[in-house]
């Protein structure tokens, strides 16, 4: 049987370069290689693509980058070679492909600009497609899309400069503190405050216009988040994992809590009764549909005391390290990491 050439893509110019390295890791480390034949693109913070063909671990511990290992290669947007351009010494080969995974968290891999690339080149995407991925890296957008299907979602409101603070700091008031301010476009939490009086709020905004050209002034929402693992393309077939749960000790789930949970817990299943887990599974879904997904995602969301359930966002490229949220939501109704790669591969090419 020939295998499927499968690109795993990784790395990128993000500030969540390292995050990408250790999730490809893991992805690579448990694809079945006698189906697949992974072929591994590394881009450095730089933005310069390589083909790499070194020792995976060279990928986990960001040694990757060398001479010995790479050689310079770009995906060809002519769906002709649907697949990659490698630049050796002498020639100009192609790899034909299959199938492509982009795990690059973050600005320019998950918020439609690789997928671009793919779709233009015809390789088929394993995961959301363009505007899926757009529109889920756009909090403000996403959470319209989800009030439009009837999810609830936080009280907010956007400024596009910092020239906006004044008028914010007003505006703020309605919401009352404590409250969030966002990047409307970034990932693991980068340039987010959780701000508690106003005299912090200008500094907040600063910060989150470090990460994007618009911010979003948010509402706290009294609860924890919970989340969903989501895998399919038919709304009427999709695979849930079991929800889990948030538990913070003080703050937010930010940079540091997401990848060291140095002060918070991550329960699966999420303490929680079961049809209220389910209810929150079948709101999953709604946004899930609401924003194009295909492939795999994982939906965030926020549970009130009171049992009511907010939107928060939806993850399209979610952490696929061994420890990591979207994966362990999926064991936890049997799936082995293994067959959770080989499924979103399928969903792919047979898409």
């Amino acid at each position: 049987m020939n295998k499927l050439k499968i690109a795993v893509i990784f790395g990128g110019c993000s500030t969540e370069y390292g995050i990408s390295l250790q999730s490809a890791y893991s992805v690579i480390s448990h694809m079945d290689k006698e189906k697949y034949e992974p072929i591994l693109i590394g881009i450095t913070r730089a933005g310069e693509w390589n083909i790499f063909t070194g020792a995976v671990e060279k990928i986990g511990n960001d040694t990757w980058h060398n001479p010995e290992d790479c050689t310079r290669a770009v995906i060809s947007p002519d769906c002709e070679t649907r697949g990659v351009l490698v630049f050796d010494q002498a020639e100009i080969r192609a790899i034909r492909l299959d199938a492509a995974l982009p795990i690059l968290h973050g600005k320019n891999g998950e918020d439609g600009t690789i997928q671009g690339l793919l779709t233009l080149a015809g390789i088929p995407i394993i995961g959301c497609n363009i505007l899926a991925s757009a529109l889920c890296m756009d909090k403000d957008r996403a959470h319209k899309l989800a009030e439009v299907a009837g999810v609830r979602i936080p009280e907010s409101f956007t400024i596009q400069s910092e020239s906006e603070t004044e008028n914010a700091l007003l505006k703020a008031e309605s919401l009352g503190y404590p409250l969030f301010v966002k990047p409307v476009k970034s990932g693991s939490s980068f340039g987010i405050s959780k701000v508690s009086c106003k005299h912090d709020l200008p500094r907040a905004i600063k910060m989150a216009f470090e990460h994007d050209n618009e911010v979003i002034i948010e509402e706290n929402i009294d609860g924890f988040e919970v989340g969903c693992a989501v895998l399919g393309n038919d709304h009427d077939h999709l695979v849930v994992g079991q929800v889990d749960e948030v538990e913070l000790a003080d703050g937010f789930f930010d940079y540091k809590e997401k990848y060291n949970l140095e002060t918070s817990k991550v329960h699966v299943p999420a303490r929680i009764a079961a049809h209220k887990a389910d209810e929150i599974k079948e709101t999953a879904k709604v946004i899930y549909h609401a924003l194009g997904c295909s492939g795999f995602a994982r939906v965030d969301m926020f549970l009130t005391a009171s049992g009511e359930i907010i939107f928060n966002e939806v993850n399209t490229i979610p952490g696929f390290t061994a420890y990591s949220r979207y994966p362990n939501m999926l064991k936890a109704i049997g799936m082995t990491f293994e067959q959770i790669i080989d499924e979103v591969i399928k969903l792919a090419v047979s898409h």
